[in-house]
């Protein structure tokens, strides 16, 4: 791993990977909002970060000059033997127009409201499952033995892939989305594994056809043609990755909440009709996903000259945070009635499974509070949050409380 030197300015030197931006890049985002609402880095090869929700919003909606073929960060723009623009390695996510609207509708049948409705009952028995083993625990980690277990047991099943691997699953989300200072070279090993994974997974269905997510892509036609390997091969990446981090992360981070929001907790529990709004605002407010693009020629924008791939990275949570975008943005109100946040993203990349993170985080934080409907932080300071593009709590010390 890489050992960088700290960040001082976050003006002209930013890194979505220091240790204070990691911790809390609230102040950091508000401060760029005031002073300079187009940061600069030279790490990572270059780079600019919008923090307005206009900026992130005008940027996620121009396709013309910013490309979707690489989303996540890392010390190589353009891996070899990355599939280029318009498909890209990840597709509908890292594709561009016209190629991404259908590798979009291919997906979208998969992640309606009916067959995500449909899922509920699974969701729920999961998380009756894993809130049955902390039975009688006083303290326990609320991420470590909840949370991280909720949206890889969903995913696993949606793709039909065996429920023992789950570990794995984790295993790829840290090394797509953690490890992005690995020299090129590393990263590139690094990833052979999860790559062979998809590949006996794609095997395995082809020899053992299922009614699940997988089949679907390995039989769906495109102009009566089925997709290429490595189009089914990136979509399911994307399901794992995209499907378990984000939703991991967003449930993490309710939990924490309420754990150090007393007065919403007892609200939540007595109030079960705010669940829907709550919902929103905790997405809103703990928004935990930023996406990357890069800029396909020199561009000016917003008063700042962007470079041929140049990166940069789209801060949904910072705009979410947008005092010109929202009342009282600073501030979590848990009936909140008016909330066209944008965690989920802007513009054709809106992300295609927010219906089942809904339902997830809906249905983990229900039955979480019905099961502990008083709790507290053990110790504040020994709780910790991923690093990289997809911000959440990992461990979060618990005491249930009378």
């Amino acid at each position: 791993m890489t050992i960088k030197p700290p960040v001082e300015d976050f003006a002209t030197d930013w890194d979505h990977t220091d240790p204070q931006w990691v911790h809390d890049p609230y102040p950091i985002w508000e401060d760029l909002r005031e002073r300079c609402p187009v940061a600069h880095t030279n790490r990572y090869g270059g780079g600019w970060f919008p923090t307005t929700h206009e900026m992130v919003s005008a940027v996620a909606n121009d396709n013309v000059h910013f490309t979707s073929r690489v989303v996540v960060i890392t010390n190589n723009k353009f891996p070899a033997g990355a599939p280029p623009a318009p498909i890209g390695s990840a597709p509908p996510i890292t594709s561009d127009p016209p190629f991404h609207q259908i590798a979009r509708r291919i997906m979208l049948p998969a992640l309606a409201p009916g067959p995500v409705n449909a899922l509920e009952p699974q969701v729920r028995d999961l998380c009756l499952q894993h809130l049955d083993e902390l039975a009688g625990k006083e303290t326990f980690d609320a991420g470590a033995e909840y949370a991280q277990f909720i949206s890889p047991g969903v995913i696993s099943r949606m793709l039909g892939f065996p429920p023992e691997d789950e570990n794995l699953f984790r295993e790829y989300v840290h090394f797509v989305l953690d490890l992005v200072d690995l020299p090129p070279e590393e990263r590139a090993a690094a990833g052979e594994p999860m790559v062979e994974y998809f590949n006996r997974q794609i095997q395995d269905h082809i020899d053992h056809p299922r009614d699940d997510f997988t089949s679907y892509l390995l039989n769906v036609e495109v102009a009566g043609k089925k997709l290429a390997p490595e189009h089914v091969r990136g979509t399911m990446a994307l399901t794992l990755i995209a499907g378990i981090d984000t939703t991991w992360s967003a449930i993490g981070a309710a939990i924490w909440h309420l754990a150090t929001h007393p007065g919403d907790l007892s609200r939540l529990v007595n109030e079960p009709d705010l669940m829907p709004l709550a919902v929103e605002e905790f997405l809103r407010y703990y928004a935990p996903v930023t996406m990357a693009r890069t800029v396909k020629d020199d561009f000016e924008f917003f008063g700042s000259t962007l470079k041929k791939d140049d990166w940069v990275l789209l801060g949904f949570p910072a705009a979410n945070r947008d005092p010109a975008a929202f009342d009282d943005a600073d501030k979590f109100i848990i009936d909140r009635a008016v909330n066209r946040h944008a965690a989920f993203g802007l513009g054709i990349h809106r992300c295609a499974g927010s219906n089942l993170a809904r339902m997830e985080l809906r249905v983990a934080v229900e039955e979480f509070i019905k099961r502990f409907p008083r709790f507290e932080l053990v110790e504040n300071d020994d709780v910790t949050w991923a690093q990289g593009q997809v911000r959440g709590p990992r461990h979060i010390p618990l005491r249930v409380t009378a």
